[in-house]
């Protein structure tokens, strides 16, 4: 997909649980992400106290499911844990609830970190692209990171910019099915918007949309509209990022009844 860039290279909703558009209106729309860098020669021990804090989990009846991501590329020594979708207020009581294995986690888990980060990601079916009815479910994902230039004009020149390529996705019914969330308490240099693009295999990453993005755009929007389009993204963006990540069942802690 690479001819997506630059804008498009939250996991999240879209892989086996309800739809963004469900998530809109019902509030749930904030997605919480712990990602986890290990050295290579504690990958094992990781892995396994990762299964051990799970284990623990079910024990006490967590039900909050957090779906892990193990990063292909970038650092491959890297593993993303997300949420469903919840309101903010959910996280209170998942706190609460996890605290009767905060010691599994310090024990088990903590020791073999390198380092971890947290955001949260508040998920924007407006500027997203996706399948009506139930998502579908990943074996990769595609994930972009894009820190915007210092300022509220360049947050608001995006938003607006990616609302328009999102209705021409829809309008013109294109191939390609993404969601965007915009990164919620985020260290300083925590980029200030994620895309995530699913797919089932190496071929379905590398395969070519056609049209590209810029293309289905102008199409909707005639070329001279396109291509203004296409600058104010080009204007605001201070720099992108992008991995793949696969999705690991063994590691992943689904709550009973998903």
């Amino acid at each position: 997909m690479n001819t997506i860039t630059p804008w498009v290279a939250l996991s999240f909703a879209l892989l086996g649980t309800a739809s963004v558009q469900a998530a809109d209106t019902s509030g749930s729309t904030i997605v919480r992400d712990y990602t986890d860098v290990v050295a290579p020669a504690d990958q094992q021990a990781y892995e396994t106290g990762v299964k051990n804090f799970n284990q623990c989990l079910h024990q006490h009846g967590f039900k909050y499911t957090w779906k892990a991501w193990i990063h292909e590329t970038g650092n491959t020594y890297s593993y993303s844990y997300v949420t469903d979708p919840l309101s903010w207020e959910a996280f209170d009581a998942m706190s609460a609830a996890g605290k009767a294995c905060d010691e599994a986690l310090r024990t088990a888990v903590n020791p073999h970190l390198k380092s971890e980060t947290s955001a949260f990601f508040e998920i924007m079916p407006s500027l997203s692209h996706m399948p009506k009815g139930t998502p579908p479910t990943s074996s990769f994902i595609e994930v972009r990171y894009f820190k915007l230039k210092p300022g509220h004009e360049a947050f608001e020149t995006f938003m607006a910019a990616a609302k328009k390529i999102a209705a021409a996705a829809e309008k013109s019914n294109w191939a390609v099915h993404y969601m965007m969330g915009a990164v919620r308490e985020g260290a300083d240099d925590a980029p200030d918007f994620i895309l995530v693009i699913p797919a089932n295999s190496w071929a379905e990453v590398g395969k070519e949309p056609d049209p590209d993005v810029w293309k289905m755009v102008e199409n909707v929007y005639g070329k001279e509209s396109g291509q203004a389009i296409r600058k104010s993204v080009n204007d605001v963006i201070q720099n992108e990022s992008e991995h793949v990540d696969s999705y690991s069942a063994e590691l992943t802690y689904m709550a009973a009844g998903h």
